[in-house]
């Protein structure tokens, strides 16, 4: 490996030629040093890749100064955990508050002494690579909590399907077509994640329904019918108040995914957009593969006929603006469908 590769990347900042050459000088044998006369190529520099390890900035340039660039670059995800060292003539008390209130982790007067640049920078560079390797080691445990909270979820969805499915392959598939329908919506990566991560749980509350309501091979009567509508209210005490959006967003899935557009669904009769718009996509979704699947009670239907179905209730179940999103990724949907096909072989001994 190139040793100069291995080394810790310095931007130096300055409009004056003479400055960059000494700061260079300085640091130019332990580091690897790029150099820009003004702020608009510092940031430039900042933003590109690789990105610098530290950043030695002059305040007084002509144009954007640095503390102008020192903002920008804290305000900027890609280079906001940059160190910055403002190196500087301005030396009154308050100049240097201002520049460590801007972000800065240092300030070093001009003229400079080398010893203390060289030690400023090592001892900068040091805290940074410490912070580094904490919030790496953070982010790993992080995911990992979230790797264990998400199997738990996919795991218990499936095992309030396993009630009237003998495979729970239905939220696997309701889930993805639940994420094709929000990646159109383009909200943002991270809320279609959390649909997709929180739709396994919409029907856990049908543990709390006696099997031979949930199970009978007919049709239910109303007093069967009352029971069975309360399997929403069920899975939303079931998962329960967490600070989690995660949690959250599957509480209010469970509750919320029987609910219809025009008001006449279950438990609340929320109508039109009064339902969370993660519930009107789940809706959607369970719909669709609930009729296309067998159950105890039904034999599976066909493609066309459900979508039909969908359509026809488009504006009175389902909300009118979905619909046509439901078509755009249909051709999706159907791979996902074909892909976590039920197995006629499987046993419920296979998947534990």
């Amino acid at each position: 490996m190139d040793n100069q590769l291995s080394k810790p990347l310095i931007l130096i900042v300055d409009d004056t030629p003479d400055n960059l050459d000494v700061l260079g000088g300085v640091l130019g044998k332990e580091y690897k040093v790029k150099a820009a006369l003004n702020g608009e190529r510092a940031l430039r520099i900042a933003r590109g890749n690789p990105k610098p390890d530290m950043i030695l900035l002059d305040v007084m340039m002509p144009g954007m100064d640095g503390h102008e660039v020192c903002r920008r670059l804290k305000a900027d995800p890609v280079t906001a955990s940059i160190p910055v060292i403002f190196v500087t003539a301005k030396a009154k008390v308050e100049d240097e508050k201002r520049g460590l209130e801007l972000g800065a982790v240092d300030y070093i007067t001009k003229p400079i002494s080398p010893p203390i640049v060289e030690l400023r920078v090592r001892t900068q560079l040091a805290l940074y690579d410490q912070r580094r390797t904490l919030e790496s080691m953070v982010q790993t445990r992080t995911r990992q909590l979230l790797d264990s909270r998400l199997e738990i979820i996919r795991r218990l969805g499936r095992a309030a399907e396993f009630k009237d499915n003998e495979t729970g392959l239905h939220v696997i598939r309701m889930s993805h077509y639940s994420r094709l329908m929000a990646d159109v919506l383009n909200i943002s990566d991270a809320w279609t994640d959390l649909v997709f991560n929180a739709a396994p749980m919409h029907d856990i509350g049908k543990i709390g329904i006696p099997d031979n309501v949930l199970l009978k091979p007919g049709k239910l009567d109303d007093q069967e019918w009352a029971v069975m509508r309360k399997h929403p209210a069920y899975g939303a005490a079931i998962i329960g108040e967490h600070d989690s959006e995660l949690m959250q967003l599957s509480a209010l899935i469970a509750l919320t995914h029987h609910e219809k557009w025009n008001g006449s669904g279950y438990p609340k009769g929320l109508k039109e957009e009064e339902i969370p718009l993660a519930g009107r996509i789940v809706a959607i979704a369970d719909v669709f593969d609930a009729l296309t699947s067998e159950r105890p009670y039904k034999k599976a239907w066909s493609v066309e006929r459900a979508v039909s179905i969908i359509d026809e209730e488009s504006g009175t179940h389902f909300d009118p603006k979905l619909t046509p999103v439901f078509h755009e990724v249909l051709p999706e949907v159907l791979e996902i469908k074909e892909r976590f096909a039920e197995d006629p072989n499987f046993s419920m001994e296979d998947e534990l």
